[in-house]
């Protein structure tokens, strides 16, 4: 009997309610933006390099050892991806407990019951006569109420919290590249702020040199009072630079141990404190010109807006058949007797069958509100979807902008520096002589350290630039695999 239950619920079961799904049209352009801006030679390009297929991806972009080694330490203990993996794993119990809803539930029980009773307790005389007493025993299993999904709506129910299972599975992918591209850059921070400490302690050590000699110039007569306080101001300005960078490469360190999630490790910051600037980190990959601008359609957050508009379209289905009638059945097969001696003895067997339908006649318009609801809520997760589109599109649009001038910035800023540097020595050297009057130097003593700073700030947005274009892309430029497509609801339970 129960076999031939369960074969007619999966049968009935089969069908839904839910939407035919249409994928929204992307509400972007069909080709990245053109122009000046993203005219960048791509002659010295390279490729990332065979693909591992496996989650080590990462290091055919990220090829400095300290990054990697950083990076690796965060993808372990990064509470961010602990608090996503979580997540993932409470999705997955949540559509395993609606998909178990399609299924009868099996319970097993005993039952023993004795009453006491007197033979005229009933009696219209109210005579009581000698005491007896009534007893029932049963052992068996049974069904208790179980739905037939005659409508698809726990299907749905379930097709819903799979698709949003693997939405937060795909959340969890964009968390992990969001954590790689934070770690890199808080790597990066932290050598500029090495840099930046080195170049301020190189021009504090020359204003103090600068000063002295000023001082020694007013003591002869060939300098004035005027040369001293400028000279002491500057003194005090590259004083106070120092502290700030200080300050900032400490920050920079804190924020790198966030990430990573755990204190870092004596060789790694000693590695890190060994690098005296961004030209001692391993260079990325340059990034080929003509990047089909369908690339965006494989990052995991559009995936997941995705899969969130599927599980929005599935609601649809569970609400519309809220409106048809449910068909319950318990049932119960067992063996009982009224002597417990002979409960298990042949002709004992007992079942029993109640078939139950239930048709929704009036409910203050509460089913037609939750459909209403089910659309509004799609509608929304429609215009989620086109805006993770439309934002991962501006985001990869600006990185082609960065990576068309960054270049040439950097160049620029760097003859700036040279030239700047140039201009100082001879100033320098020309108020040595006499020639010129202190103030000619100092002016030309903070151009050259502006300058100094201004090209690692370049040298930064550089390579900052390349890390977010690289997560922009969902990880990646060439011949790199989609992330893995979502397993069939059937794929999934067995």
């Amino acid at each position: 009997m129960f076999r031939s239950l369960l074969a007619a619920a999966l049968f009935l079961g089969g069908c839904t309610m839910i939407p035919t799904y249409r994928r929204p049209v992307a509400p972007v352009s069909a080709a990245w933006p053109q122009g000046q801006a993203y005219g960048a030679d791509s002659a010295d390009a390279t490729p990332l390099g065979a693909a591992s297929g496996g989650l080590d991806d990462w290091k055919r972009f990220y090829r400095d050892p300290v990054m990697q080694r950083l990076i690796a330490l965060a993808l372990e203990n990064n509470r961010d991806l602990r608090i996503a993996q979580h997540q993932v794993a409470a999705s997955s119990a949540q559509f395993d407990i609606e998909n178990a809803a399609l299924f009868p539930t099996l319970n097993g029980g005993a039952l023993a019951d004795v009453e006491k009773l007197y033979a005229g307790t009933y009696s219209l005389s109210g005579n009581r006569g000698g005491a007896f007493f009534l007893r029932e025993y049963a052992v068996g299993f049974g069904v208790s109420a179980y739905e037939v999904d005659l409508w698809g709506r726990i299907r749905s129910a379930s097709r819903a919290a799979f698709d949003r299972y693997m939405s937060d599975e795909l959340n969890r992918e964009s968390m992990r590249l969001s954590v790689i591209a934070s770690v890199s850059a808080a790597m990066l921070d932290c050598v500029a702020n090495n840099e930046a400490l080195a170049v301020t302690r190189r021009i504090l050590e020359n204003r103090r040199r600068t000063y002295d000699l000023v001082r020694r110039t007013r003591t002869v007569g060939t300098g004035t009072e005027l040369d001293v306080a400028e000279a002491e101001t500057a003194l005090h300005d590259a004083e106070t630079n120092l502290e700030i960078y200080t300050r900032q490469r400490a920050q920079a360190v804190n924020q790198l141990e966030l990430l990573v999630g755990a204190p870092l490790p004596a060789e790694v910051r000693t590695a890190l404190d060994g690098k005296a600037g961004l030209a001692d980190v391993v260079a990325f990959p340059a990034v080929p010109a003509g990047l089909p601008s369908d690339m965006i359609g494989r990052r995991p957050d559009i995936l997941a807006a995705e899969g969130a508009l599927r599980a929005a379209n599935d609601d649809i289905g569970a609400a519309r058949a809220e409106f048809f009638p449910k068909i319950q059945i318990t049932a119960a097969n067992g063996t009982a007797s009224n002597n417990i001696t002979r409960l298990f003895q042949s002709g004992m067997g007992a079942w029993n069958i109640a078939p139950q339908i239930t048709l929704p006649l009036f409910d203050a318009g509460r089913l037609a509100a939750q459909l209403k609801q089910a659309k509004a809520r799609k509608r929304q997760e429609i215009a989620q979807y086109e805006k993770t589109i439309q934002t991962a599109f501006r985001e990869v649009a600006d990185a082609l902008a960065g990576r068309g001038t960054y270049v040439g910035q950097r160049q620029a800023q760097d003859a700036l520096a040279a030239s700047s540097g140039r201009e100082y020595l001879l100033a320098l050297t020309r108020f040595k002589a006499g020639y010129d009057p202190y103030l000619s130097t100092l002016i030309a003593q903070r151009t050259f350290y502006s300058a100094q700073l201004g090209a690692i700030t370049t040298h930064l947005q550089q390579m900052t630039n390349m890390v977010t274009l690289y997560k922009a892309l969902g990880g990646g430029w060439d011949a790199m695999p989609a992330p893995r497509p979502a397993p069939s609801i059937g794929e999934r339970i067995l």
